[in-house]
């Protein structure tokens, strides 16, 4: 998995709990106190750090050792006054991303279905299993929907459309930061949709992968190093040397 677990210290990992995000696209807490931030050398010791209810997850507080956090959470720990958000690298693996306190107040959601509660209310349902109701009528699937992690409220959104920067949550590219070109429509199947990074490079990935986190060239969020372009191997070499 994209844990970055190491290969001598045993066999077994935690187990993420049920939660907000897939079991194969999230990390448990303890894998990030212990193996990312080196916060805690055991399991026990995470334990007593997260008992303390010193562990924010979009700002809730959670002592849930294995609680699954996903893409786009924001992990904060008050004590230490560190804001983290949750984001893949280009090698596909999430990123210890720390970010300023004023963006931690807000996430990005993708929005996955919309559809219409009792009474006729109309609801969106995001990535991480929030749902939210009474949205913007402009808002539909795929979009993206700025929260505000303290109320829940909808801040502002995005669109899913060409010339927009998106970012790989899945498959081949994960990671990769570029600006939709396109889009393929394939009723009955995928559709793919064409995509070209900074320097320009165009790659095509399924549009369930695709998450949109800016408008025009401008994301909405910081990125961690690198910015989400990928570099060949040979770049990655002389980069090195």
């Amino acid at each position: 998995k994209h844990w970055m677990l190491d290969k001598l210290s045993g066999v077994f990992a935690p187990r993420p709990s049920s939660g907000p995000h897939k079991l194969r696209e999230s990390l448990p807490i303890i894998l990030f106190i212990r193996n990312r931030l080196k916060y805690a050398l055991t399991y026990d010791e995470a334990r007593k750090i997260v008992k303390q209810r010193l562990i924010k997850v979009d700002n809730k507080v959670r002592t849930d050792l294995t609680f699954p956090a996903g893409f786009m959470d924001v992990i904060s720990i008050e004590k230490t006054s560190e804001h983290f958000r949750l984001v893949y690298d280009v090698k596909g693996r999430f990123a210890i991303h720390r970010i300023t306190a004023e963006e931690a107040n807000y996430k990005l959601c993708k929005v996955t279905k919309q559809c219409t509660g009792p009474k006729g209310v109309p609801f969106v349902v995001t990535h991480d299993g929030r749902t939210i109701r009474y949205p913007d009528p402009l808002v539909k699937v795929n979009d993206t929907i700025q929260v505000d992690t303290s109320t829940g409220k909808i801040m502002d959104f995005i669109k899913f459309e060409g010339g927009n920067m998106a970012m790989i949550t899945g498959g081949h590219n994960i990671g990769r930061v570029g600006q939709i070109v396109h889009v393929e429509k394939h009723p009955g199947s995928f559709h793919i949709v064409h995509v070209k990074d900074a320097l320009g490079h165009n790659f095509a990935t399924r549009l369930g992968n695709v998450f949109v986190i800016g408008k025009g060239t401008k994301a909405w969020i910081s990125l961690p190093k690198g910015k989400g372009i990928r570099s060949t191997i040979m770049e990655e070499r002389e980069k090195r040397l």
